[in-house]
């Protein structure tokens, strides 16, 4: 079940639509008229945010002023440079925009949420936190604690601004695949998929002064702590860059790729093929709801490749999020059904051909040099091709089904699934730019475990969890032509990286 088992769904009289906020915390004592504050976590932008314009709503209502926190965790799930550099360079535009459309603060708090928002509504007597949703443990666990540590005069409200439908208005419970919640969340989309109301400036400003936050030190502080998983080059961020990989006239996504979508997307030597967003969705630098509208706009041209990609967008993504809300095991073994775990448990002393470690692994060093290619890009560009993550093959009932090659690779090459899983779910978070989501820890699951699937013909180590093997893929497509392509790939990369130490170097020279 949730985390936040005592919480009401009760309906606030805002301007976004019904069911999307749910009250954490009612208020015990007499109504304060103190300033409301944005937590700001998982959707990281200003336009399109449900919460900010709740939080801006019941700002006005009150007649009170509204500022957004951001607290940055010292340790999140493992992430690095990569996955750190890309959020802040974000949040410090973010900043600049907020102040001059909005003009409200942003303070950046670094430490535990749990310390850190609750005593940074004691100073400013604030009377409503507004908080976005996450379905992970970690977040869920935090907000328990805030919502005992604040005040019993500060009410705190949660607002799904990440999905189109709500996870707690698509379901109550946990579904077991995407034939289960498809029919709840398509019945929902008229109420929800809807337009956002513009948003305007606060009608009271925020009095106190605003905190200096030094974007450079702080971002090169991240990058020297986590340079072990390095930045990438290809992905921009921000809302605006966003936009422009959705929309931009040059190559956008809806505007000039999309017509190739439904077969592209299964090619991994056309890695324009994809949309190119899951970073942006992951760190909310843009909605998902937008994303969908646009989407609509122009089904009439390319209606196949419209409709994949809104199942993808919407479907498939909200079910991951409806798994890790409604299970809490949602990165282990006992998360799994009990089918799945007595087939695993049944063949986990199954004779191995081989067995790696997960230095061996994290080096790809197999005698698979399939895997080894896909385990390549993910380390060096930041982003596995999607076939290699989520191989797409349509079932007797069109209904498109999920296989991790890599993920179910790990499996056959370990001492157990619970070693698997754990490995899994560790280089996903550490190298992809969109590690440590939902998405990413249902992949693994439903690779490993047989989440969102049903049981196949048994075998040695899968047992009844669905197989797949290399010769598989050069079926679907070009794998030598794949491995050459990350080959070039990770040399284009390894060069770039010589050059600009090189020129590092002959800079400190010069200065000294």
């Amino acid at each position: 079940m949730a985390s936040v088992s005592s919480t009401t769904n009760k309906l606030s009289s805002s301007v976004q639509p019904p069911g999307r906020m749910r009250v954490l915390k009612e208020r015990s004592g007499p109504s304060e008229d103190g300033p409301v504050v944005y937590w700001m976590f998982r959707d990281q932008r200003i336009r399109d945010n449900w919460a900010l314009i709740h939080a801006v709503d019941e700002a006005n209502r009150a007649g009170v002023p509204v500022a957004v926190a951001f607290n940055l965790f010292d340790q999140f799930l493992g992430a690095k440079a990569r996955q750190l550099g890309f959020m802040l360079r974000g949040l410090k535009q973010l900043q600049l925009d907020l102040q001059e459309s909005l003009q409200i603060p942003f303070f950046l708090f670094q430490g535990e949420a749990e310390e850190t928002i609750p005593d940074f509504l004691r100073e400013c007597g604030a009377s409503l936190l507004v908080t976005d949703f996450s379905p992970l443990r970690k977040v869920q666990r935090c907000k328990e604690e805030i919502c005992k540590r604040v005040s019993d005069l500060v009410t705190i409200h949660e607002v799904d601004a990440h999905n189109v439908v709500p996870t707690w208005v698509a379901s109550e419970k946990l579904e077991y695949g995407a034939r289960t919640i498809r029919g709840k969340i398509n019945k929902m989309l008229p109420e929800c998929l809807i337009d956002f109301p513009t948003l305007q400036p606060p009608s009271r400003k925020w009095a106190a002064t605003s905190r200096l936050i030094d974007w450079d030190d702080l971002i090169a502080d991240v990058l020297r702590k986590g340079a072990e998983v390095p930045e990438i080059e290809w992905c921009e961020p921000g809302e605006k860059a966003a936009m422009e990989v959705l929309m931009g006239s040059k190559n956008g996504f809806l505007t000039k790729r999309l017509k190739g979508y439904s077969a592209d997307r299964n090619n991994p030597l056309k890695p324009r093929g994809l949309s190119g967003l899951s970073p942006y969705l992951h760190f909310g630098q843009i909605s998902s709801q937008r994303c969908a509208l646009e989407a609509r706009r122009v089904r009439k041209l390319f209606p196949q490749a419209v409709d994949t990609f809104l199942e993808e967008l919407i479907v498939r993504r909200e079910l991951a999020d409806n798994f890790c809300f409604y299970q809490h095991h949602y990165d282990s073994l006992q998360g799994a059904w009990g089918w799945a775990r007595k087939t695993l448990m049944d063949h986990a002393s199954d004779e191995r051909e081989h067995i790696y470690t997960r230095e061996q692994l994290e080096k790809a060093k197999t005698a698979d040099p399939l895997w080894n290619a896909s385990q390549l890009e993910m380390v060096y560009y930041g982003k596995m091709h999607g076939f290699m993550r989520q191989c797409h093959i349509a079932s007797n009932i069109s209904v498109m089904k999920m296989l991790m090659y890599w993920a179910k690779k790990i499996l056959e090459w370990t001492r157990g699934p619970e070693e698997a899983l754990e490995i899994s779910i560790y280089l996903n978070d550490k190298y992809e730019i969109d590690g440590r989501d939902p998405s990413g820890y249902v992949g693994c699951m439903w690779s490993i475990c047989g989440i969102h699937d049903q049981g196949w013909r048994e075998r040695p180590i899968f047992g009844k969890i669905r197989y797949m093997n290399y010769a598989g893929c050069k079926r679907k497509f070009d794998v030598d032509g794949y491995i050459s392509y990350v080959k070039r790939l990770v040399g284009e990369i390894k060069k770039r990286k010589s050059e600009s130490l090189l020129s590092q170097k002959a800079k400190e020279l010069r200065s000294s």
